[in-house]
């Protein structure tokens, strides 16, 4: 009699299974010195139970490419805690290659990509975080972000910053960006602007928050990140500040509860 073959479903872990690393730093007896220091940063008595997510956030004033990272950063936070799981945010640093172009600040350029890596594998690893978020939205910050989550191999998300929306010259409508201002270089050298239209076009082609508007090098890198299956459909494309930003940051976090319950991982 021919047999037939049963089909795999996935199980979904259980409450244990989803804190591989958590579990051996908080559970026991032996271990309340531990929870004793979490309690002071929000930690309740039931969050003890729940699978950690890391948050990891490159905020900073640096450069307007990251400069909202940290409202992205709750909205995370806010999708994990909701989810299920118990989120603690943390940050690492950031540069920007776009500002310190030409001159002798380009050397720390590349190597602050391995600095976001590995100071984001440190705070993981060290706290015993089950899974996290990374939010990225510059040239470096991005690819250190990715390196992590690869080392790492543990249920994470990819959460870009997005894009930042056109600037204007009030009265006017053409629009602008990075690119327009160098090209406004290019013309004033030539005398073909004065130095009040260099500096008009200077002080309006960035209004606000988010990376190079145009398909420079983040919005490329987050277009491949979003191939490669490590942030969320549709994320790639999102403007900075908007409402489906927030949206995708939360999703983010929620996703990440969803992988620690069916065992998905990165290198999977």
């Amino acid at each position: 009699m021919k047999k037939t073959a049963k089909k795999k479903t996935a199980r979904s872990k259980t409450a244990a299974d989803m804190r591989p690393h958590s579990a051996i730093m908080l559970d026991g007896p032996d271990r309340a010195p531990s929870r004793a220091m979490l309690y002071p940063t929000g930690f309740k008595k039931a969050d003890f139970k729940k699978p950690i997510i890391g948050i990891a956030s490159t905020w900073s004033n640096v450069t307007p490419c990251n400069m909202h990272i940290d409202e992205l950063a709750r909205e995370s936070e806010a999708g994990a805690n909701k989810a299920g799981g118990k989120a603690i945010v943390f940050n690492t640093i950031t540069i920007s290659d776009g500002i310190s172009m030409g001159t002798e600040g380009m050397k720390y350029s590349l190597v602050s990509r391995e600095v976001i890596a590995d100071s984001i594998e440190t705070v993981v690893g060290c706290e015993c975080m089950d899974g996290y978020v990374a939010i990225g939205g510059c040239d470096k910050n991005m690819p250190g972000c990715m390196i992590a989550i690869a080392r790492m191999n543990r249920p994470a998300v990819f959460v870009y910053g997005g894009t930042i929306l056109p600037g204007c010259i009030t009265g006017e409508s053409k629009k602008l960006d990075i690119v327009s201002v160098f090209e406004a270089v290019g013309a004033h050298s030539n005398n073909k602007i004065t130095d009040k239209g260099l500096e008009d076009i200077t002080s309006c082609a960035i209004p606000g928050p988010g990376s190079c508007g145009g398909m420079y090098t983040a919005n490329t890198m987050a277009s491949a990140i979003e191939a490669m299956g490590m942030s969320l459909p549709g994320s790639s494309a999102q403007a900075a500040i908007s409402p489906a930003k927030k949206r995708d940051s939360r999703e983010a976090g929620a996703a990440v509860y969803n992988m620690l319950k069916k065992g998905i991982k990165p290198r999977d």
